[in-house]
């Protein structure tokens, strides 16, 4: 059984008041108290996001009158008919997009689907030479449902699948390849790749990329229309606090929108979807990226907690992020016995997205032991403890108390 060195224990005091000193310049502190939040230290945000405090209220509003009262009226005087795109307009600024690129809607994996498709479709539109784009690369390390995904895709296209790490994408590439899906940020290591030239190595092929933002969106900065991003999907139940099972959403660029071919026309992306057409034509602008009627409730509830992000930028949320994830990486080093884990979370600040991951060999035993004494993270198979860290609610002084527990749990006492 291990126990704390003499060295951990001493640092205690220090780190205790670099804590309080960091907690006192945060310009961000006053956020957390737009949060549902108790003594558990939560670093679980990067599955399922706080309950901002004013969406139940707004939520009873919605059950109560507008459904309740209002009935079918709403679909008009309520706006609902309309959210999917006036939500996505919210969600534009934390990826640096400008408005009327985003629609809100479906889950991830269903938009995955859509802009896999369309961009097979769109680089087979524009291909140049005699050999066919039928290759589709994916991101080796990617989450299963996206590499389900690209399967069925693959198949659907008549296109062949290859797997590939995202830092061998760039030499990968061939006239055959159509489209690329990546991930912003490693669900398991927490690694954040190189959006920008990896985005620009793809179109260089004559391919598109799909970006998957789920654990960047909302933060850090993505930086969609700077970078010449063409499709990207995610999800907001995370980092954006939507709630559990809220929307996610698509990304088509502009300047793609006319030539943007889903594979899921529903009624609701026709650009006359009361006209009850037997032929479809797709709807101008985002728009095209819905499918059926939307999901009212959770889309609402995902509304009403984006108001938490009025007044907060993008670029202040990253540097709290990185400060914070530095910090628990300094009192992991101070506080666990030595040997008993090890950060596979990418040191540098630029390959680094706002969570913790540290193998550890008993993982899961831990990680309950870890939630019995209130400081939630999770656990993924076969050994890394994984941590996510919100900015908008996490507080210095929580992250020393889940590192020194964390210690204690791994010293057995």
């Amino acid at each position: 059984m291990c126990e704390l060195s003499e060295s951990a224990s001493a640092g205690a005091p220090e780190l205790l008041r670099r804590a309080e000193k960091l907690d006192a310049a945060d310009e961000l502190r006053a956020l957390r108290d737009r949060f549902v939040l108790d003594d558990v230290v939560y670093l679980d945000g990067n599955s399922l996001g706080a309950l901002p405090r004013h969406v139940p209220d707004r939520l009873a509003d919605v059950v109560r009158r507008e459904w309740g009262e209002l009935r079918i009226r709403s679909w008009q005087e309520s706006g609902w008919w309309t959210a999917p795109e006036r939500i996505g307009d919210r969600i534009a600024p934390l990826l640096g997009a400008a408005p009327g690129q985003i629609v809100v809607g479906d889950s991830t994996s269903v938009n995955v689907f859509k802009a896999l498709v369309a961009a097979v479709r769109l680089a087979r539109q524009e291909q140049q030479g005699s050999g066919p784009r039928d290759e589709i690369l994916v991101d080796a390390t990617t989450f299963p449902t996206d590499g389900y995904i690209a399967g069925s895709a693959a198949r659907m296209t008549g296109c062949t699948l290859r797997p590939v790490v995202p830092e061998e994408v760039p030499g990968a590439l061939s006239g055959r390849t159509a489209a690329v899906l990546l991930n912003h940020v490693d669900y398991r290591t927490g690694r954040l790749h190189d959006l920008p030239s990896l985005t620009a190595a793809v179109h260089e092929a004559g391919a598109y990329a799909v970006w998957d933002l789920c654990h960047s969106a909302g933060a850090l900065p993505v930086g969609l229309d700077e970078h010449g991003v063409a499709l990207a999907v995610g999800c907001t139940y995370k980092f954006l606090n939507g709630g559990p099972g809220a929307p996610a959403f698509l990304y088509v660029r502009r300047a793609l929108q006319d030539r943007f071919d889903s594979p899921l026309p529903g009624w609701t992306s026709h650009a006359e979807p009361f006209g009850m057409h037997a032929t479809y034509v797709p709807a101008e602008g985002a728009v095209r990226g819905r499918v059926g009627t939307p999901d009212i409730l959770s889309m609402l509830a995902l509304e009403a907690a984006l108001d938490v992000w009025d007044g907060v930028s993008v670029e202040a949320v990253r540097a709290k992020s990185l400060a914070l994830t530095d910090f628990f990486l300094d009192c992991v080093a101070a506080y666990v016995p030595t040997g008993r884990v090890e950060c596979v979370t990418p040191r540098a600040h630029e390959e680094r997205g706002s969570q913790v991951a540290l193998r550890c060999p008993d993982a899961g035993p831990v990680m309950e032991r870890l939630i019995a004494a209130g400081v939630v993270g999770d656990f993924r198979h076969p050994h890394v403890l994984r941590f996510g860290f919100t900015p908008l609610y996490l507080r210095f002084a929580d992250v020393e108390r889940a590192a020194r527990v964390l210690g204690r749990v791994l010293a057995g006492t």
